[in-house]
């Protein structure tokens, strides 16, 4: 392993951090320090200039994990008289469907394959058939898979029939553009725990102030209402309730690294090389992916298990760990599969090095590559 790091985590998040952004923890904050106060507005700003603001859009940071932040926002964007489109490729689109159906918001699916991106065309026409729809819910990057959704194409079609774009950006934001200024939409969701390399802990939602203040009322929930968490961080500088410090602080110093690095073109260049050189050894040794490369995002990359009796992902996660490499499980419903994550401080060098360590972790097991039906490999 060339990476300094004893472990390296190849996964969608938590990842692995710089030690300038471990050691940002190192000091005790009190939330309602000038100091802090005055982090917090920076980090704010930071993340608008990454999705080139034109000055609409306001940052509403929020405790919790990335799913938090989705709940928030759709319990406070969507009202209870509206009605969402939720467009589903993947796990993370069926959760915004569980959410609305747990917060009793109206809501219709349009579903997709796991193997194939959204369509913008089906997005306007499903939106032409019913006129009732006021939001339509998207995964930027579906971390199912690792498959990349034309957001720009969807954000048009929803445009053009008067609707509202809510765009959970969690795998996406800080590596793929998004751009305010050239995209409309009514609210980005993110977190501090992925592309731009903080720690988890912290949802943020990038949403339109004009439409977050119409929004007053909608919330379900009083730590969940981001029009509530807003209006008071925008007339005090202060959470409403504890901010989660050490990870506002990890964040900030992990933006600062992020713009001396040069910024999201710069992130997505690096996250490019890794799953290149992923991509490209696990093709060699005979593995196979499930989504053609034309529709990869350069952030997760999923395999298929391989056929063999001797193949158990939970042996394979251990040998694999042991000699310094975190996986994830897969999460597709119709096949068996193992995801490597390609985010994080970690370089080509050492997705080449982790395939070395894939392999022989699997001829110790006895189990040799055969491939299955699906994607031809390289394409």
């Amino acid at each position: 392993m060339t990476s300094p790091h004893a472990q390296l985590l190849l996964t969608p998040g938590p990842l692995t951090t710089t030690r300038r952004t471990r050691e940002a923890m190192l000091r005790d904050w009190g939330s309602r320090e000038t100091d802090f106060i005055d982090l917090v507005a920076s980090l704010c700003g930071k993340l608008l200039a990454i999705i080139n603001s034109p000055g609409r859009h306001v940052c509403v940071p929020l405790q919790g994990s990335g799913t938090f932040a989705v709940e928030a926002a759709v319990g406070t964007l969507l009202p209870a008289s509206g009605k969402a489109l939720v467009l589903i490729n993947g796990a993370y689109g069926r959760r915004i469907a569980k959410i609305c159906q747990v917060l009793k918001r109206s809501y219709v699916e349009l579903t997709f394959p796991e193997d194939a991106p959204v369509d913008p065309a089906q997005v306007a026409a499903k939106l032409k058939e019913d006129a009732v729809i006021s939001h339509v819910f998207l995964i930027h990057c579906e971390t199912t898979t690792g498959m990349l959704n034309p957001l720009q194409e969807v954000a048009e079609a929803v445009a053009r029939a008067e609707r509202r774009l809510v765009v959970d950006a969690m795998s996406s934001f800080g590596a793929l553009p998004i751009d305010a200024a050239r995209t409309p939409f009514e609210a980005v969701i993110a977190a501090s725990g992925k592309c731009l390399e903080g720690v988890p802990g912290m949802g943020f939602i990038l949403a339109d102030e004009k439409d977050l203040l119409a929004s007053a009322g909608n919330s379900h929930s009083l730590a969940l209402d981001l029009t509530d968490q807003y209006v008071n961080l925008k007339k005090t500088g202060q959470w409403r309730f504890t901010p989660p410090t050490h990870v506002l602080a990890a964040l900030h110093e992990a933006v600062a690294q992020f713009e001396e690095e040069g910024g999201q073109a710069a992130r997505f260049a690096r996250y490019s090389a890794n799953c290149d050189a992923l991509i490209d050894a696990m093709d060699e040794k005979g593995f196979q992916r499930v989504i053609a490369r034309r529709h990869q995002a350069p952030i997760i990359v999923t395999f298929c298990a391989p056929e063999s009796p001797a193949y158990h992902f939970k042996t394979f996660y251990e040998k694999v760990r042991k000699r310094g490499f975190v996986l994830y499980p897969g999460k597709l419903t119709e096949a068996e599969t193992f995801r490597v994550g390609c985010i994080g401080d970690v370089r080509a060098s050492d997705m080449e090095a982790a395939v070395r360590v894939f392999d022989d972790c699997l001829a110790e097991m006895g189990v040799q590559l055969r491939g299955r039906a699906g994607i031809p490999l390289g394409q």
